[in-house]
């Protein structure tokens, strides 16, 4: 990992095509701008790692509807 100090209105160019701009430093949190060309995905982190989370336990069935199922298809045979 690239670890960078930078001031506000200072930018980090990624690539040829990506720059990314401090805009303002409050406090802990500090605001950055991505100018990127719209083939560029840009995605926050945990919104990532959430809808994973979420995209996982929809394609998983509970427990409750493979017993269901199981039970069901136990009482055709």
């Amino acid at each position: 990992m690239l670890v960078l100090s930078r001031r506000v209105g200072e930018s980090v160019v990624v690539g040829d095509e990506v720059t990314i701009t401090v805009l303002e430093v409050r406090g802990d949190v500090v605001r950055v701008g991505i100018a990127a060309p719209r083939s560029v995905s840009v995605h926050r982190a945990e919104l990532l790692a959430e809808l994973a989370t979420e995209n996982q336990s929809s394609a998983s069935p509970s427990e409750d509807a493979v017993a269901s199922l199981t039970q069901a298809l136990r009482e055709r045979r």
